[in-house]
Protein backbone atom coordinates (compact mmCIF):
# COMPACT_ATOMS: atom_id res chain seq x y z
CA UNK A 1 0.00 0.00 0.00
CA UNK A 2 1.22 3.39 -0.67
CA UNK A 3 1.89 6.22 2.33
CA UNK A 4 -0.18 8.67 0.63
CA UNK A 5 -3.00 6.14 0.54
CA UNK A 6 -2.06 5.39 4.42
CA UNK A 7 -1.88 9.05 5.30
CA UNK A 8 -5.45 9.82 3.99
CA UNK A 9 -6.96 7.03 5.98
CA UNK A 10 -4.97 7.41 9.13
CA UNK A 11 -5.86 11.21 8.72
CA UNK A 12 -9.45 10.43 7.92
CA UNK A 13 -9.49 7.93 11.73
CA UNK A 14 -8.03 10.53 13.35
CA UNK A 15 -11.01 13.19 12.45
CA UNK A 16 -13.32 10.77 13.40
CA UNK A 17 -12.05 10.04 16.64
CA UNK A 18 -11.62 13.37 17.79
CA UNK A 19 -15.80 14.06 16.44
CA UNK A 20 -16.11 10.59 18.69
CA UNK A 21 -14.26 12.09 21.90
CA UNK A 22 -17.29 15.19 22.19
CA UNK A 23 -19.14 14.20 25.32
CA UNK A 24 -21.31 16.31 27.80
CA UNK A 25 -18.45 17.86 29.54
CA UNK A 26 -17.26 20.15 26.48
CA UNK A 27 -19.17 23.39 26.03
CA UNK A 28 -17.52 24.43 23.22
CA UNK A 29 -18.72 23.76 19.69
CA UNK A 30 -16.06 22.94 17.39
CA UNK A 31 -15.99 26.28 15.29
CA UNK A 32 -16.12 28.39 18.84
CA UNK A 33 -12.97 25.95 20.18
CA UNK A 34 -10.88 27.42 17.37
CA UNK A 35 -12.16 30.84 17.29
CA UNK A 36 -11.83 31.02 21.25
CA UNK A 37 -8.07 29.83 20.40
CA UNK A 38 -6.91 31.92 18.21
CA UNK A 39 -7.73 35.28 19.74
CA UNK A 40 -6.21 33.94 22.87
CA UNK A 41 -3.05 33.86 21.06
CA UNK A 42 -3.45 36.24 18.52
CA UNK A 43 -5.10 38.68 20.28
CA UNK A 44 -8.60 40.78 19.58
CA UNK A 45 -9.13 40.09 15.84
CA UNK A 46 -12.11 42.01 13.63
CA UNK A 47 -14.83 39.69 12.15
CA UNK A 48 -12.79 40.58 8.57
CA UNK A 49 -9.36 39.59 10.15
CA UNK A 50 -10.90 36.39 11.38
CA UNK A 51 -12.47 35.44 8.04
CA UNK A 52 -9.21 35.93 6.42
CA UNK A 53 -7.29 33.75 8.86
CA UNK A 54 -10.13 30.25 8.22
CA UNK A 55 -10.50 31.18 5.16
CA UNK A 56 -13.92 31.85 6.01
CA UNK A 57 -16.99 34.57 4.53
CA UNK A 58 -17.97 37.23 6.69
CA UNK A 59 -21.36 36.16 7.20
CA UNK A 60 -20.21 33.12 8.75
CA UNK A 61 -17.78 34.66 11.03
CA UNK A 62 -20.67 37.44 11.90
CA UNK A 63 -22.89 34.12 12.92
CA UNK A 64 -20.23 32.86 14.82
CA UNK A 65 -19.07 35.48 16.55
CA UNK A 66 -22.76 36.26 17.64
CA UNK A 67 -23.05 33.00 18.83
CA UNK A 68 -20.23 33.48 21.20
CA UNK A 69 -21.66 36.62 22.60
CA UNK A 70 -24.76 35.10 23.37
CA UNK A 71 -23.06 32.28 25.25
CA UNK A 72 -21.10 35.05 26.92
CA UNK A 73 -17.69 33.81 25.41
CA UNK A 74 -16.45 36.42 23.25
CA UNK A 75 -16.95 40.31 23.37
CA UNK A 76 -15.99 43.64 21.75
CA UNK A 77 -13.00 45.34 22.05
CA UNK A 78 -11.14 48.47 21.27
CA UNK A 79 -8.64 48.71 18.84
CA UNK A 80 -5.04 48.73 21.19
CA UNK A 81 -3.68 50.37 17.99
CA UNK A 82 -6.25 52.98 18.27
CA UNK A 83 -8.00 51.78 15.37
CA UNK A 84 -12.20 52.23 14.46
CA UNK A 85 -12.92 49.01 13.62
CA UNK A 86 -14.67 46.89 16.28
CA UNK A 87 -12.52 43.90 17.35
CA UNK A 88 -13.18 41.20 19.56
CA UNK A 89 -11.56 39.06 22.61
CA UNK A 90 -12.82 36.14 24.41
CA UNK A 91 -14.61 37.28 27.67
CA UNK A 92 -13.23 35.59 31.02
CA UNK A 93 -16.20 33.11 30.89
CA UNK A 94 -15.02 32.15 27.35
CA UNK A 95 -11.16 31.68 28.07
CA UNK A 96 -12.60 29.53 31.06
CA UNK A 97 -14.69 27.44 28.98
CA UNK A 98 -12.45 27.31 26.23
CA UNK A 99 -9.74 26.08 28.98
CA UNK A 100 -11.66 23.67 30.93
CA UNK A 101 -12.68 21.99 27.40
CA UNK A 102 -8.73 22.00 26.15
CA UNK A 103 -7.86 20.32 29.16
CA UNK A 104 -10.47 17.42 28.83
CA UNK A 105 -8.52 17.20 25.21
CA UNK A 106 -5.46 17.30 26.54
CA UNK A 107 -6.48 14.42 28.85
CA UNK A 108 -7.60 12.67 26.23
CA UNK A 109 -4.12 12.96 24.48
CA UNK A 110 -2.41 11.57 27.05
CA UNK A 111 -4.80 8.73 27.82
CA UNK A 112 -3.56 7.74 24.08
CA UNK A 113 -0.37 8.43 24.57
CA UNK A 114 0.51 7.47 27.94
CA UNK A 115 2.31 3.89 26.53
CA UNK A 116 4.50 5.75 24.26
CA UNK A 117 8.05 6.38 24.83
CA UNK A 118 8.71 10.37 24.83
CA UNK A 119 10.80 10.25 22.21
CA UNK A 120 7.80 8.72 20.21
CA UNK A 121 5.96 11.65 21.59
CA UNK A 122 8.30 14.36 20.87
CA UNK A 123 8.99 12.84 16.82
CA UNK A 124 4.91 12.36 16.55
CA UNK A 125 3.90 16.00 17.94
CA UNK A 126 7.07 17.41 15.00
CA UNK A 127 5.68 15.87 12.75
CA UNK A 128 2.12 16.37 13.21
CA UNK A 129 3.31 20.09 13.56
CA UNK A 130 5.09 20.18 10.50
CA UNK A 131 2.47 18.97 8.35
CA UNK A 132 -0.24 21.26 9.41
CA UNK A 133 2.62 24.25 8.88
CA UNK A 134 2.74 22.69 5.22
CA UNK A 135 -1.01 22.70 5.00
CA UNK A 136 -1.04 26.46 6.13
CA UNK A 137 1.91 27.19 4.24
CA UNK A 138 -0.07 25.93 0.70
CA UNK A 139 -3.22 28.07 1.90
CA UNK A 140 -1.26 31.23 2.74
CA UNK A 141 -3.17 31.20 6.26
CA UNK A 142 -0.77 30.91 9.11
CA UNK A 143 -1.72 29.51 12.85
CA UNK A 144 0.10 31.80 15.48
CA UNK A 145 2.18 29.61 17.69
CA UNK A 146 3.68 31.50 20.42
CA UNK A 147 4.35 28.97 22.77
CA UNK A 148 7.02 28.05 19.98
CA UNK A 149 8.43 30.92 20.17
CA UNK A 150 12.05 30.33 18.60
CA UNK A 151 13.56 31.84 15.78
CA UNK A 152 15.48 29.13 15.20
CA UNK A 153 12.35 26.37 14.33
CA UNK A 154 11.12 26.77 11.10
CA UNK A 155 7.35 25.40 11.99
CA UNK A 156 6.70 28.54 14.16
CA UNK A 157 5.19 31.90 12.51
CA UNK A 158 7.45 34.32 14.14
CA UNK A 159 10.76 33.53 12.42
CA UNK A 160 9.20 35.18 9.20
CA UNK A 161 6.94 38.01 10.43
CA UNK A 162 5.16 38.65 6.78
CA UNK A 163 3.64 35.13 6.97
CA UNK A 164 1.02 36.81 9.78
CA UNK A 165 -2.22 36.88 8.19
CA UNK A 166 -3.09 40.98 8.79
CA UNK A 167 -4.84 42.00 12.16
CA UNK A 168 -7.32 43.90 10.21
Amino acid sequence: MNDVRILERELALLSRQYLKSRDRNLRLERSAYLILSRLEAEGPLTIKGMARAFGLDLSTVNRQIAALQRAGHAEPCLDPAGGTARRFRPSAEGLRQLNADRFHYEAGVKRTIGSWERADVEQFAELLMRFNVAIEDLEGRHWPRPDLDDPTDPTTMTKDKDSHAPRT
